[in-house]
């Protein structure tokens, strides 16, 4: 709906359209600031400050001070002449943030003296001109010169990875597999590197299979014993479609192209949602590395989307064979990105033979009958990440059972293990046996149950029998040993450190891992065990300098001028908790300025993670630390609900949603400001996904309490949402609770949708007051750009100030270089306006 504009505003709209040239040179000259490109925006001037300046005697466009007319750009869109320079300010600190790279992945390798260790680190830095992330391989050499010291000697200059997918190094470390996947239908290209240079390329059609999988979820690329054959996981071929010309369907396989035919779609073929869309199902293929040849591993159902996959001890005179991860949907294929409540199950099958091994082994059973697969874990509802002790005598993996079985997208998690046959010939009925059950709630300072969302390649200490992985903790991530024989777990982290550590490889016996939090920069890490005869050992743990993590002088003066703290917050009303673990304390991260201001205290950011069933770590973000550098504080909120703090507050929040979860919050900002940390006049939140529902619920809620607020992709209307997204499933369960696994449908009824209706953030738009900046990814399936949008607008047909960003190819992430940066500089500048 517009207004007609009067008549005095009329004549200055014809004014500035009459005189263009002059008007883009009078506001250049009234507002000398650099020039920013910032397409996605809108700019406009007040057309009354525009009149009023042309009126002053001094006044002289310059088209007539002899400037070429037309020759200096307009401001860009959305940016005004008020904003402009704290774009340009913050612009450039959040580029010297963004510029700081991420391991991604390490791995270390015995040299042949077995005295010191190779390493090998692979490296991602945000590209922004080309809007992709740069991967590099950096090597180093470790020697552990004594107890208390060790050296790391870097290779010059990393080696950049132009176009790789992922590189995945052999056991042995004698040999590098490069994927390089393409983005049409060319073939995926495989390379075999030795140590001086490429040996072995091979181009594999996309008749043979599509893209291999790349992802950290479906991925599986498993080198065999004696690193000649590799197995992984890739899309399966193009199905044949069918073709039409002048005198309708062509009958054949239509694979000739000419002028007179075209391609029809054929069937529609359902995807796993939010980032897999278009691909096609991942299936199990292995490769010959001398011989180039690929094969697909047969008798595995063409309904069974497979990943993970990692050979099986070899049995001398026996056949190989596989472990894969498979994924069967009930009645479709829902969204599984983040969504561990999607049932899985390990299975073994056999590898395909060459020829190659034909001629120098004697199998046993002599057989060339395609054999079963074999499903290994029939009596738990979910299995993935196996992985084979060194002996090869049993098999753990992780399960999120407990996520399957509630319904709630992410949980805590489980650790078994089976018994794995000397013959190699597994069965169905093996035994399954529980490592580390599900903890429901444990006491201040236990372990709080294992959260722990992959292994490395190879987790395995010496003994065979201890593995090392990362998990959540309360707020923080640590490194954990767990004997899978005693079931004995052990936090070798610090326990005095409330930052957050993450394991990257293992040397030997001894463990390198990256260290970080809000404030501080990641730092490698080196730790060993003092005194293994010691039943209560402790690790010992070393800085290693390293040039990976480097960052300006700016960045880290101003870091050091901040300081975290991780905080308890009571329940305010215990009496709707119905479990022992809901009525503990929750915590929140809060980042502050180590001196408070003469004229008051910083503003307060309130940063509000999505899932819900996800945790913000003490670890450091880029992101925050820029939003901290440029003057907020920060209060980080792991609402009840959120990851490492037991199952039963996590179970907690389903069917709460809207309001436990923002009761939480509240009482987090009251606990601040009542410590005397934060001015309630002072207050601005942000969040994504359930963050975001989370963001609009509180300025809905509370609209008195909040300055401003900013959120990306929200989830602001369940009723529109639940037919629109990959996961509607997760629609029923946070707000029916357990119940709404039972009563999900496809085609809710109408009082569900208003049941929907009244749990959402839209209810309570009438009373929202806070200026609020929208990100939105318009290929976002998880929570279509539809439900921001009317949110949005609604906001807009009230009077509150919005401003709207969208991402034409982002999805829900918003992960893009570009978007990334774009995101959070918006964010800064919002709050610097609202907020001062």
């Amino acid at each position: 709906m517009t207004s007609t504009p009067n008549a005095h505003q009329m004549g200055r709209v014809l004014l500035c359209s009459a005189n263009s040239n002059w008007c883009v040179n009078f506001l250049r000259s009234r507002f000398p600031s650099p020039y920013l490109s910032h397409p996605l925006s809108s700019f406009t001037l007040p057309l009354r400050r525009l009149h009023s300046l042309s009126m002053k005697k001094n006044f002289k466009p310059l088209a007539m001070e002899g400037s070429k007319a037309g020759s200096v750009k307009e401001l860009p869109l959305g940016i005004d002449v008020t904003t402009e320079e704290e774009y340009t300010l913050q612009s450039k600190l959040l580029k010297e943030f963004t510029s700081i790279s991420s391991i991604d992945k390490a791995w270390i390798f015995k040299s042949d003296s077995g005295i010191n260790s190779q390493a090998l680190f692979s490296i991602s830095q945000a590209n922004l001109l080309a809007n992709k992330r740069r991967k590099f391989i950096l090597s180093g050499q470790i020697s552990k010169e004594s107890n208390a010291s060790v050296n790391f000697q870097w290779a010059p200059f990393p080696v950049e990875m132009t176009g790789a997918s992922i590189i995945v190094p052999s056991p042995s470390g004698a040999k590098l597999l490069v994927v390089r996947n393409s983005e049409n239908e060319s073939p995926s290209q495989i390379e075999i590197w030795g140590p001086s240079q490429l040996e072995k390329e091979f181009h594999v059609p996309q008749s043979i299979h599509g893209s291999i999988y790349t992802d950290g979820w479906f991925e599986g690329i498993s080198w065999n014993h004696n690193e000649t054959i590799i197995a992984y996981v890739a899309e399966e071929p193009s199905p044949t479609k069918p073709t039409f010309g002048n005198l309708g369907y062509k009958k054949g396989d239509g694979t000739d192209k000419d002028m007179n035919s075209w391609k029809g779609q054929g069937d529609w073929e359902e995807d796993w949602g939010e980032t897999y869309a278009g691909k096609r199902q991942p299936a199990l293929f292995v490769i010959d590395i001398n011989s180039g040849e690929v094969r697909a591993v047969k008798g595995i159902e063409k309904s069974l989307s497979v990943g993970q996959v990692v050979w099986a001890p070899s049995v001398e005179g026996s056949h190989r064979y596989l472990v894969f991860v498979g994924w069967s949907p009930d009645k479709r294929k829902l969204g599984i990105k983040y969504c561990y409540n999607r049932s899985c199950a390990l299975y073994s099958v056999r590898a395909p033979s060459f020829e190659s091994e034909a001629n120098t082994h004697d199998l046993k059973d002599g057989s060339t009958e395609d054999m079963p697969v074999v499903n290994l874990t029939q009596s738990i509802s979910s299995a993935f990440f196996p992985r084979f002790s060194p002996d090869g005598k049993f098999l753990v993996f992780l399960s999120a059972k407990s996520s399957v079985d509630s319904g709630a997208h992410s949980s805590t998690n489980s650790l078994h293990k089976i018994e794995w046959p000397l013959d190699g010939k597994v069965s169905s009925s093996v035994k399954i046996v529980d490592v580390i059950p599900v903890v429901l709630s444990a006491e201040d300072g236990f372990f709080p149950g294992l959260y722990c969302s992959s292994f490395l390649s190879n987790p395995w200490l010496s003994d065979g029998r201890t593995m090392i992985l990362s998990s959540a903790w309360g707020s923080r991530q640590v490194i954990l040993s767990v004997n899978v024989l005693s079931a004995e777990v052990l936090r070798i982290s610090p326990v005095d450190s409330d930052s957050s550590w993450n394991v990257l490889t293992l040397d030997g016996d001894n463990v390198v891992a990256v260290s970080s939090s809000p404030v501080d920069i990641p730092e490698v890490k080196y730790g060993y065990l003092v005194d293994k005869a010691t039943k209560n050992a402790v690790w010992n743990w070393l800085n290693v300098s390293s040039p990976i993590f480097r960052s300006s002088e700016k960045v880290r003066s101003l870091l050091s001028t901040l300081q975290f703290s991780i905080l308890k917050i009571p329940v305010k009303d215990v009496s709707d908790s119905r479990t022992k673990g809901a009525k503990k304390p929750f915590e929140a991260i809060f980042v502050s300025s180590k001196t408070k201001r003469n004229d008051g205290f910083d503003p307060l950011i309130v940063v509000l993670h999505g899932g819900p069933h996800s945790v913000s770590l003490s670890s450091f973000s880029k992101p925050l630390a820029f939003l901290s550098s440029i003057g907020y504080n920060l209060l980080i909120v792991n609402y009840r609900g959120s990851l490492g703090f037991g199952e039963e507050a996590l179970q907690s929040l389903p069917g709460k949603v809207g309001s436990q979860d923002v009761n939480d919050v509240l009482t987090a900002i009251d606990h601040v400001i009542e410590a005397g940390h934060a001015s309630p006049s002072k207050i601005t939140v942000l969040g994504g996904s359930h963050g975001g529902f989370l963001t609009t619920h509180l300025i809905g809620q509370a609209p008195d309490k909040f300055a401003a607020a900013a959120v990306r992709n929200p989830v602001c209307n369940l009723a529109l949402m639940v037919g629109t997204t990959d996961i509607p499933d997760w629609c029923y369960v946070e707000t029916y609770g357990s119940e709404g696994k039972k009563i999900f449908t496809e085609a809710p009824s109408a009082e569900q949708l208003t049941f929907f209706h009244s749990k959402s953030p839209i209810s309570h738009i009438s009373k929202v007051k806070a200026p609020t900046i929208f990100l939105l990814g318009a290929q976002d399936l998880r929570v279509p750009v539809s439900n921001g949008l009317q949110y949005s607008r609604a906001l807009k047909e009230r009077g509150v100030d919005v401003k709207v960003i969208l991402f034409p190819n982002d999805v829900h992430g918003i992960e893009r270089p570009q978007s990334d940066f774009e995101s959070f500089l918006n964010i800064g500048v919002w709050f610097k306006k609202y907020c001062k």
